[in-house]
Protein backbone atom coordinates (compact mmCIF):
# COMPACT_ATOMS: atom_id res chain seq x y z
CA UNK A 1 0.00 0.00 0.00
CA UNK A 2 2.79 2.64 1.11
CA UNK A 3 6.24 3.21 0.18
CA UNK A 4 7.37 1.43 -3.25
CA UNK A 5 10.69 2.62 -4.42
CA UNK A 6 11.85 2.53 -8.05
CA UNK A 7 15.17 1.61 -9.06
CA UNK A 8 15.05 2.30 -12.74
CA UNK A 9 18.04 1.14 -14.18
CA UNK A 10 17.84 -2.24 -12.34
CA UNK A 11 13.87 -2.86 -13.44
CA UNK A 12 14.91 -1.92 -17.29
CA UNK A 13 16.44 -5.45 -17.43
CA UNK A 14 14.71 -7.81 -19.41
CA UNK A 15 14.38 -10.95 -17.67
CA UNK A 16 13.98 -14.35 -19.30
CA UNK A 17 10.50 -15.12 -20.55
CA UNK A 18 8.03 -17.27 -17.76
CA UNK A 19 7.94 -20.10 -21.00
CA UNK A 20 11.61 -20.65 -20.95
CA UNK A 21 12.07 -20.77 -17.24
CA UNK A 22 9.07 -22.10 -15.79
CA UNK A 23 10.27 -23.69 -12.50
CA UNK A 24 12.70 -21.27 -11.66
CA UNK A 25 10.78 -18.14 -12.66
CA UNK A 26 7.29 -19.17 -10.67
CA UNK A 27 9.36 -19.83 -7.22
CA UNK A 28 11.28 -16.95 -7.72
CA UNK A 29 7.86 -15.08 -8.43
CA UNK A 30 6.14 -16.90 -5.28
CA UNK A 31 9.67 -16.02 -3.22
CA UNK A 32 8.18 -12.22 -3.50
CA UNK A 33 5.07 -13.60 -2.23
CA UNK A 34 6.69 -15.05 0.69
CA UNK A 35 8.71 -12.03 1.51
CA UNK A 36 6.04 -9.73 1.64
CA UNK A 37 3.93 -12.14 3.56
CA UNK A 38 6.83 -12.12 6.13
CA UNK A 39 5.60 -8.77 7.21
CA UNK A 40 3.25 -10.57 9.14
CA UNK A 41 5.43 -12.30 10.87
CA UNK A 42 7.24 -8.99 11.74
CA UNK A 43 3.53 -7.90 12.96
CA UNK A 44 3.17 -11.00 15.23
CA UNK A 45 6.70 -10.42 16.74
CA UNK A 46 5.80 -6.86 17.65
CA UNK A 47 2.45 -7.24 19.09
CA UNK A 48 4.11 -10.06 20.95
CA UNK A 49 6.52 -7.49 22.50
CA UNK A 50 4.01 -4.82 22.90
CA UNK A 51 2.28 -7.06 25.25
CA UNK A 52 5.58 -7.71 27.21
CA UNK A 53 5.73 -3.81 27.12
CA UNK A 54 9.16 -3.59 25.42
CA UNK A 55 7.76 -0.77 23.26
CA UNK A 56 11.64 -0.26 21.83
CA UNK A 57 11.51 -3.77 20.06
CA UNK A 58 7.58 -3.32 19.04
CA UNK A 59 8.88 -0.29 16.98
CA UNK A 60 12.00 -1.95 15.86
CA UNK A 61 9.37 -4.82 14.80
CA UNK A 62 7.35 -2.69 12.59
CA UNK A 63 10.48 -0.93 10.96
CA UNK A 64 10.99 -4.00 9.61
CA UNK A 65 8.00 -4.44 8.41
CA UNK A 66 8.46 -0.87 6.96
CA UNK A 67 11.70 -1.94 5.08
CA UNK A 68 9.62 -4.78 3.70
CA UNK A 69 6.87 -2.80 2.45
CA UNK A 70 9.05 -0.56 1.31
CA UNK A 71 11.14 -3.05 -1.22
CA UNK A 72 8.71 -5.92 -2.33
CA UNK A 73 7.03 -3.89 -4.79
CA UNK A 74 10.73 -3.10 -6.61
CA UNK A 75 10.97 -7.05 -6.44
CA UNK A 76 7.48 -7.69 -7.60
CA UNK A 77 7.81 -6.12 -10.94
CA UNK A 78 11.36 -6.79 -12.01
CA UNK A 79 10.07 -10.41 -11.99
CA UNK A 80 6.31 -9.84 -13.50
CA UNK A 81 4.58 -11.63 -10.16
CA UNK A 82 1.77 -10.08 -11.64
CA UNK A 83 2.31 -11.61 -14.93
CA UNK A 84 3.59 -15.21 -13.49
CA UNK A 85 1.27 -15.50 -10.81
CA UNK A 86 -2.08 -13.99 -12.16
CA UNK A 87 -4.25 -16.11 -9.52
CA UNK A 88 -1.80 -14.48 -6.32
CA UNK A 89 -3.21 -10.82 -5.89
CA UNK A 90 -0.18 -8.25 -4.11
CA UNK A 91 -2.55 -5.76 -3.93
CA UNK A 92 -4.57 -7.99 -1.19
CA UNK A 93 -1.39 -9.50 0.35
CA UNK A 94 -0.44 -5.86 0.59
CA UNK A 95 -3.21 -5.29 2.36
CA UNK A 96 -3.76 -7.73 4.77
CA UNK A 97 -0.07 -7.17 5.73
CA UNK A 98 -0.40 -4.19 5.89
CA UNK A 99 -3.25 -3.50 8.20
CA UNK A 100 -1.55 -5.08 11.86
CA UNK A 101 1.82 -3.30 11.05
CA UNK A 102 0.87 0.54 10.23
CA UNK A 103 -2.86 0.27 12.61
CA UNK A 104 -3.28 -2.66 14.70
CA UNK A 105 -0.24 -2.98 16.39
CA UNK A 106 0.54 0.51 17.04
CA UNK A 107 -3.66 1.26 17.99
CA UNK A 108 -3.04 -1.31 20.60
CA UNK A 109 0.47 -0.02 21.92
CA UNK A 110 -1.50 3.77 22.18
CA UNK A 111 -4.41 2.44 23.97
CA UNK A 112 -2.26 0.49 26.79
CA UNK A 113 1.09 2.34 25.95
CA UNK A 114 0.53 5.26 29.03
CA UNK A 115 0.66 8.00 26.36
CA UNK A 116 -3.01 8.77 26.58
CA UNK A 117 -5.41 9.76 29.31
CA UNK A 118 -6.55 6.43 30.77
CA UNK A 119 -10.57 7.20 30.47
CA UNK A 120 -9.95 8.20 26.44
CA UNK A 121 -7.35 5.36 26.09
CA UNK A 122 -9.20 2.23 24.90
CA UNK A 123 -11.98 4.30 22.88
CA UNK A 124 -9.21 6.37 20.63
CA UNK A 125 -7.12 2.75 20.22
CA UNK A 126 -10.24 1.54 18.88
CA UNK A 127 -10.87 5.19 16.66
CA UNK A 128 -7.36 4.39 15.48
CA UNK A 129 -8.57 0.22 14.13
CA UNK A 130 -11.58 1.49 12.68
CA UNK A 131 -10.73 4.65 10.43
CA UNK A 132 -7.30 2.87 9.24
CA UNK A 133 -9.50 0.08 8.00
CA UNK A 134 -11.71 2.17 6.08
CA UNK A 135 -8.83 4.13 4.75
CA UNK A 136 -7.64 1.00 3.69
CA UNK A 137 -10.93 0.00 1.44
CA UNK A 138 -11.07 3.40 0.06
CA UNK A 139 -9.77 2.85 -3.68
CA UNK A 140 -8.90 6.19 -3.95
CA UNK A 141 -6.44 6.65 -1.77
CA UNK A 142 -3.86 8.07 -4.00
CA UNK A 143 -4.03 10.46 -6.68
CA UNK A 144 -3.00 10.24 -9.87
CA UNK A 145 0.39 12.17 -8.89
CA UNK A 146 1.10 9.56 -6.17
CA UNK A 147 -0.39 11.58 -3.35
CA UNK A 148 -2.22 10.15 -0.41
CA UNK A 149 -5.83 11.69 -0.50
CA UNK A 150 -6.72 11.85 3.60
CA UNK A 151 -4.04 10.49 6.22
CA UNK A 152 -2.55 7.72 5.31
CA UNK A 153 -3.17 5.80 8.28
CA UNK A 154 0.38 6.06 9.41
CA UNK A 155 -0.32 4.87 12.82
CA UNK A 156 2.94 3.39 13.02
CA UNK A 157 4.51 6.89 12.37
CA UNK A 158 2.63 8.63 14.99
CA UNK A 159 2.61 5.87 17.67
CA UNK A 160 6.16 6.57 17.22
CA UNK A 161 6.00 9.94 17.72
CA UNK A 162 4.38 9.69 20.69
CA UNK A 163 6.58 7.50 22.13
CA UNK A 164 9.55 9.38 21.54
CA UNK A 165 8.22 13.16 22.25
CA UNK A 166 6.44 12.11 25.21
CA UNK A 167 3.79 14.96 25.07
CA UNK A 168 0.85 15.34 27.65
CA UNK A 169 -1.18 13.10 27.26
CA UNK A 170 -4.62 15.27 26.50
CA UNK A 171 -2.26 17.00 23.48
CA UNK A 172 -1.45 13.01 22.25
CA UNK A 173 -4.96 12.77 22.34
CA UNK A 174 -5.88 15.71 20.57
CA UNK A 175 -3.29 14.51 18.31
CA UNK A 176 -5.28 11.29 17.48
CA UNK A 177 -8.48 12.92 17.02
CA UNK A 178 -6.87 15.32 14.23
CA UNK A 179 -5.12 12.56 12.43
CA UNK A 180 -8.68 10.27 12.17
CA UNK A 181 -10.88 12.86 11.36
CA UNK A 182 -8.10 13.99 8.42
CA UNK A 183 -8.01 10.03 7.33
CA UNK A 184 -11.54 11.94 6.04
CA UNK A 185 -10.20 15.22 5.01
CA UNK A 186 -9.95 16.41 1.49
CA UNK A 187 -6.22 17.18 2.12
CA UNK A 188 -2.95 14.94 0.83
CA UNK A 189 0.02 13.28 2.33
CA UNK A 190 3.07 13.28 0.42
CA UNK A 191 4.57 9.65 -0.73
CA UNK A 192 7.89 10.72 -0.19
CA UNK A 193 9.53 8.25 -2.81
CA UNK A 194 6.56 7.96 -5.68
CA UNK A 195 5.93 11.93 -5.44
CA UNK A 196 7.90 13.79 -8.44
CA UNK A 197 7.57 17.30 -7.01
CA UNK A 198 10.82 18.23 -4.75
CA UNK A 199 11.94 14.41 -4.97
CA UNK A 200 15.57 14.45 -3.97
CA UNK A 201 14.51 16.60 -0.85
CA UNK A 202 11.97 13.97 0.14
CA UNK A 203 14.17 10.94 -0.20
CA UNK A 204 16.95 12.97 1.28
CA UNK A 205 14.23 13.73 4.20
CA UNK A 206 13.07 10.44 4.42
CA UNK A 207 16.95 9.37 4.61
CA UNK A 208 17.13 11.49 7.67
CA UNK A 209 13.79 10.81 9.21
CA UNK A 210 15.47 6.91 9.13
CA UNK A 211 19.02 7.39 10.95
CA UNK A 212 17.33 9.47 13.47
CA UNK A 213 14.44 6.81 14.12
CA UNK A 214 17.25 4.49 14.31
CA UNK A 215 19.12 6.61 17.05
CA UNK A 216 15.59 6.77 19.12
CA UNK A 217 15.42 3.26 18.97
CA UNK A 218 19.11 2.81 20.08
CA UNK A 219 18.60 5.32 22.87
CA UNK A 220 15.53 3.08 23.90
CA UNK A 221 13.12 5.75 22.31
CA UNK A 222 14.80 8.26 24.38
CA UNK A 223 16.91 10.11 22.27
CA UNK A 224 19.33 13.73 23.09
CA UNK A 225 16.72 16.62 22.50
CA UNK A 226 18.06 17.47 19.36
CA UNK A 227 17.21 14.19 17.66
CA UNK A 228 13.50 14.68 18.83
CA UNK A 229 13.57 18.09 17.60
CA UNK A 230 14.56 17.49 14.11
CA UNK A 231 12.32 14.28 14.51
CA UNK A 232 9.54 16.96 15.13
CA UNK A 233 10.61 19.13 12.14
CA UNK A 234 10.62 16.17 9.50
CA UNK A 235 6.83 15.57 10.71
CA UNK A 236 5.80 19.05 10.12
CA UNK A 237 7.82 19.18 6.22
CA UNK A 238 5.90 16.15 4.87
CA UNK A 239 2.83 17.53 6.34
CA UNK A 240 3.53 21.06 5.03
CA UNK A 241 4.59 19.20 1.14
CA UNK A 242 1.12 17.23 1.23
CA UNK A 243 -1.15 20.34 1.95
CA UNK A 244 0.92 22.27 -0.80
CA UNK A 245 -0.28 19.84 -3.20
CA UNK A 246 -3.79 21.23 -3.00
CA UNK A 247 -2.58 25.22 -2.58
CA UNK A 248 -1.03 24.93 -5.93
CA UNK A 249 -3.66 25.44 -9.03
CA UNK A 250 -0.92 23.79 -11.08
CA UNK A 251 -1.32 20.38 -9.23
CA UNK A 252 -5.00 20.48 -9.25
CA UNK A 253 -6.59 17.24 -10.75
CA UNK A 254 -9.86 15.41 -10.34
CA UNK A 255 -10.27 13.53 -7.57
Amino acid sequence: MHARPVGADWESMEPTPPHQQAAPWLAAAFSVHVFTACGAVCALLALLAAVGGNWTQMFAWLGVALIIDGIDGTFARRLRVADVLPHWSGDTLDLVVDYPTYVLVPAYAVAIGGVLPGPVALPLGLVIAVTGALYFADRRMKTSDSYFRGFPALWNAVAFYLFVLKPLPWFAALAIVVFAAATFAPIHFVHPIRVKRWHRLNVAASIAWAMLALLALARNLDPPMWASAALAALAVYFVIVGLLRGADPSLAQPR
